[in-house]
């Protein structure tokens, strides 16, 4: 009879989960035994890094990607990209190992006490099988559950003996679990948007997730709507460069509000329009403005503060809308104003996105984690094809650098470009190892002002004028990635700059750029 090892080895490879990415540990070695040459073992340098590249990777290819972490430990070391990838609901089978079923009565070194209830509540789903044999089916039900709508991570530990436990077949079921629009919700938010005088669109992740980039266009001209971004939304759903693009709105009800005013039909797609960083007062939308909300996530539906809500995926639901659309003709609203374009006279992270803009592919993928630089990113670096654009949707730092290296590995045919800020590089550097042992075609472009920025802001907000242990002007990137196998350069003016674009953007390989800004 096979073993649990080899069952589960002919399950992963019947689920196209033939690359695993992890950091060894003794718990797991057992997996590894007679690793098969048609898959690929990617290593990180640490778990947190690993959880991000497998992040980066199943959001690349679309479809669950398996991480190996080591009991415990590991997991813990993974916690801050899982609450990540749970939020950007991204699908992933995390298993950690077990020590021994044999000697877990006597909290053996190395053991996870209660290993199913650590990572939560950033999992889906959480198993210890209670067999050896019950392996594969654990698995499979991982799988089945991380890639059903809304998407997110789950988790399975496994013992260290279950491996070579004999264990029967297992095959791989089939599972359709696409979210279809209510057709009576559907029909009535059509009516809606066809009644509306000026309509308004708000796009967030789940567009992209769902490749709703071309039905979202396609609504937006029929209705002559105004396309805005949704608060901090962690993929970009709509081209930046077009006339009815509004730009992106900010975390703050207020705000939110008064972007909207005048819009009498709202309808958010694909994420939450109401996602606040910050107090705020009064209402939570324009009045006298209807809202419907779109997207896979009950969770989002269910807490939303205004509006009504139809839980569907949105490539369905706008497949109905634009069958079920037929509004009267409508005066298009004026193009928004593009912020003027940057001299160079200062070397500010707006300048360096603006050189960025003009020297890159348009359809080179942006993978970005420079919390203070987003406004000027989203005014300088404009994204303008779909699935070109990805960023943390948590907040937390330490998943961009990695991400981009598990994007790299997903695509490799296309240039990945890391948009970073110093503070956030400096959680996750170990990712440049893994870019370098691949050989990945990733432009790291770290923005360097010394310090976390977004912190100096945030204390601006609160009064405070002088901020604690946030400077860090000692870091050297360039002897950084020069350490890890991966060559670098320093941009101090605006031509050294241009040298250094023009010669990572056209390197097969990794390299890194120091970008020093004022």
């Amino acid at each position: 009879m096979q073993t649990v090892r080899d069952v589960t080895i002919a399950l992963l490879r019947e689920l196209g989960m033939t690359t695993v990415f992890g950091n060894p540990g003794s718990t797991e070695l057992p997996m590894f035994r007679d690793f098969p040459e048609d898959f690929r073992y990617v290593m990180g340098l640490q778990e947190s890094v690993v959880l991000g590249m497998a992040d980066g990777f199943a959001q690349g290819t679309g479809r669950a990607a398996i991480v190996n972490l080591h009991s415990s430990a590991g997991v813990g070391h993974a916690l801050g990209n899982l609450f990540t990838a749970w939020k950007n609901q991204t699908p992933l089978v995390v298993t950690a190992g077990q020590q021994a079923r044999s000697i877990l009565p006597f909290e053996p070194f190395l053991f996870a006490e209660r290993a199913t209830e650590f990572p939560r509540p950033f999992v889906k789903w959480a198993c210890e099988p209670a067999r050896a044999q019950d392996v594969p089916a654990a698995i499979e039900r991982a799988w089945l559950v991380a890639m059903e709508p809304p998407r997110g991570p789950t988790f399975v530990s496994i013992p260290i003996d279950d491996w070579d436990q004999p264990c029967p077949p297992h095959r791989a079921r089939q599972v359709h679990a696409d979210r279809l629009a209510d057709p009576a919700a559907i029909a009535e938010c059509a009516a809606s948007l066809d009644a509306a005088r000026r309509p308004a669109l708000v796009v967030a992740a789940g567009v992209a997730r769902d490749g709703a980039w071309d039905q979202v266009v396609a609504l937006a001209e029929r209705h002559q709507a105004r396309v805005y971004v949704a608060p901090m939304a962690a993929r970009c759903g709509f081209p930046e460069d077009h006339a009815l693009f509004g730009g992106f709105l900010t975390a703050s009800r207020e705000a939110i509000v008064g972007a909207l005013a005048g819009h009498d039909v709202i309808l958010g797609l694909g994420g939450p329009v109401h996602l606040y960083h910050v107090e705020g007062q009064g209402p939570h939308a324009p009045p006298d403005a209807k809202v419907w909300l779109i997207g896979d996530n009950h969770v989002h539906a269910a807490w939303a503060p205004a509006g009504r809500a139809i839980v569907a995926q949105c490539h369905h639901a706008l497949d109905a809308l634009l069958a079920l659309s037929s509004p009267p003709p409508r005066v298009a609203p004026a193009p928004l104003a593009r912020p003027a374009r940057l001299d160079g006279s200062a070397m500010t992270d707006g300048y360096v996105l603006q050189r960025l803009a003009d020297l890159r592919a348009p359809q080179s993928i942006i993978v970005e984690e420079a919390p203070s630089s987003r406004g000027p990113m989203h005014d300088h670096l404009p994204i303008v094809r779909p699935n070109t654009f990805y960023t943390t949707a948590s907040g937390g730092l330490g998943h961009g650098l990695p991400a981009a290296v598990g994007m790299a590995l997903a695509r490799p045919h296309e240039k990945v470009i890391a948009v970073l800020g110093d503070g956030s590089s400096m959680y996750a550097i170990q990712g440049l190892h893994a870019a370098a042992q691949w050989h990945l075609p990733i432009t790291f472009l770290i923005l360097k002002n010394g310090r976390y920025e977004a912190l100096h802001h945030f204390g601006r907000h609160f009064g405070m004028q002088q901020l604690v242990g946030t400077h860090f002007p000692e870091l050297d990137f360039v002897a950084l990635a020069a350490g890890h196998g991966v060559p670098g350069r320093s941009a101090h003016d605006t031509a050294a700059l241009d040298a250094a674009l023009a010669w990572s953007l056209s390197a097969d390989g990794p390299t890194l750029i120091e970008a020093i800004i004022d």
